[in-house]
């Protein structure tokens, strides 16, 4: 099995690091451009799920209320289609600053960790856009009425929609986090089910904390949060670090009903 790689000084860490981000920067700036020419394909491709649910006979377009918004808002398009197009070079660099630190067995576990990571998020951010999408903006249009209509900003637009995917994008790693730490022997499944309870409470407080203030989304989030949840018990509990028998049968003890 071969080690780490010879240290490098900390200076040279530090270069290594500016480097890389160098060339982060360059392939964000690239992306930035070419997704700047389809700015406006992108933002009509996000715009579908509101436009879908506002009322046919109502006012279909978003507006924007300072002369500088609508730019802005294709600026922000363009910057986040410009980091999704750099993932692959991101992903790249990362791993080859990561690498020589690490023994090879280490290295084998790194590289499906970063693809299905990325596989992760994108599957969250498409179920927020496909599924919770369409259900949000159907449940808050309900609400216009003969003398309440919606007239949406591109600027509230674009920051609740960036919320939403990048939350659910993140919340769908739990699955992931929770088989790295099982491994670690950091995270037991008897651990996961003892502190169920607790965990709904941090889950439904992070729902509220990632997503807009409104009920409704915050239920959206935290089910498949739930989900989740429950999946990662399974998974803690099939590829974690079994514990001995004596200390399985201990917490059982402890657990039961006679010991209360």
């Amino acid at each position: 099995m071969s080690g780490p790689s010879e240290k490098m000084p900390f200076t040279e860490h530090l270069e290594e690091l500016r480097r890389r981000l160098i060339v982060c920067a360059v392939a964000v700036g690239v992306g930035f451009v070419i997704a700047y020419f389809f700015k406006e394909k992108i933002f009509a491709w996000l715009m579908q799920p509101l436009l879908r649910a506002l009322p046919p006979d109502g006012h279909q377009k978003l507006i924007y209320t300072a002369p500088h918004e609508a730019f802005m808002t294709y600026i922000k398009v363009s910057f986040l289609g410009g980091v999704a197009l750099a993932v692959p070079v991101i992903l790249y660099q990362f791993w080859r600053f990561v690498a020589p630190g690490l023994y090879e067995h280490e290295r084998r576990y790194l590289y499906p960790i970063v693809i299905l990571s990325t596989i992760f998020f994108l599957g969250g951010a498409a179920f927020g856009y496909l599924v919770v999408f369409p259900y949000g903006f159907q449940f808050f249009a309900s609400f216009a009425t003969e003398y309440i209509a919606p007239m949406i900003s591109t600027k509230e637009f674009l920051s609740f929609a960036t919320r939403l995917l990048i939350a659910f994008g993140l919340i769908f790693e739990l699955p992931l986090v929770t088989l790295f730490l099982a491994k670690l022997g950091m995270v037991k499944a008897s651990f996961l089910q003892r502190q169920r309870k607790y965990a709904i409470l941090i889950i439904f407080i992070v729902a509220a904390i990632l997503t807009p203030p409104d009920v409704f989304t915050q239920i959206l989030m935290a089910i498949p949060l739930l989900i989740l949840y429950e999946m990662s018990v399974w998974i803690a509990y099939f590829f974690g670090k079994k514990e001995p028998a004596e200390t399985q049968e201990e917490k059982a003890d402890e657990t039961s009903p006679s010991a209360a």
